[in-house]
């Protein structure tokens, strides 16, 4: 290198010169080495890696935290219980019996409202509706299929069985209302739920509460001391007696339909782990 191409203070070398062909205004040239940046592709690797690894996790600890009776006994407080209550709510409300859910107990009438059944299925229909025009294809097809769940439980059950889905679905909502908001960690990226940190608050409110209305009917599937009998103070008869009471449900056949319950949720959940592992892998391929 040439004495002229080094600066005349220090000998460091100097960087080539150019011209800009509008002005001629000189200006340095910076030497391409080949760095760029990488900082997008290694937070798309990251939320991938979070998107695997993370639901799967929170059921882990959830389910070896309902061994312990402390821990429990919180998470039935602050979670499993709320879903239980919204489960028993939400299916009165599909089979057309207003209902109001509160801590350990939800009132719900004794008559089916018309007027109840119109309103759930309007709301059913708009929200698909504007769900599919603004590109939501699978709130749209959920929304169809909680429409046409209305349906079967509005026009098919009668009263009586109509009573013991309310009640079933006590531990069963808290089993389906916990999967769907472990789900809402795959929200889409961009989305508030992605870019904000509820889709976590959701996950942990959602892995407690179906480990624990789970472990409980797993349990139960061989031991029926687990099933939850007796009376609950203030509220009466639980479902689990009352079911077996009063609807005549077989104690084993009533174990063996909560766990389906919550093994399909489960295998619901792993579908939507492989398509997002899947979706990934094609994306690289690209």
């Amino acid at each position: 290198m040439s004495s002229d191409s080094r600066c005349a203070a220090c000998g460091a070398p100097r960087l080539p010169m150019a011209f800009c062909p509008e002005c001629r205004t000189p200006y340095e040239v910076v030497p391409d080495t080949g760095a760029r940046w990488t900082g997008h592709e290694e937070e798309a690797r990251l939320e991938h890696q979070l998107r695997l690894y993370a639901p799967p996790a929170a059921l882990g600890v959830a389910f070896v935290a309902m061994y312990s009776d402390g821990l429990r006994a919180i998470a039935r407080i602050f979670d499993s219980m709320w879903l239980h209550e919204l489960g028993h709510a939400a299916t009165a409300w599909l089979s057309g019996f207003p209902a109001f859910p509160g801590p350990w107990k939800t009132s719900i009438s004794e008559t089916r409202s018309p007027l109840l059944v119109v309103i759930v299925a309007a709301l059913l229909v708009g929200g698909g509706v504007w769900s599919w025009r603004t590109g939501r294809r699978r709130l749209a097809l959920a929304a169809a299929a909680v429409l046409v769940v209305q349906m079967a439980f509005t026009v098919v059950l009668r009263r009586r069985q109509a009573e013991a889905m309310i009640l079933f679905f006590g531990d069963g909502g808290a089993l389906v209302l916990g999967a769907l908001l472990v789900a809402t960690f795959w929200a889409p990226v961009g989305s508030h739920l992605h870019t904000s940190w509820l889709r976590w608050g959701f996950l942990a409110l959602g892995a407690f509460g179906f480990m624990d209305p789970f472990t409980t009917w797993w349990r139960a599937r061989r031991d029926s001391d687990a099933i939850p009998f007796g009376v609950i103070d203030g509220v009466g008869d639980s479902d689990a007696t009352r079911l077996v009471d009063v609807h005549h449900w077989g104690i084993g056949s009533l174990a063996t339909r909560y766990v389906l319950v919550g093994v399909v949720c489960l295998a619901a959940l792993a579908v939507l782990g492989v398509a997002e592992a899947r979706r990934r892998a094609t994306s690289q391929t690209r």
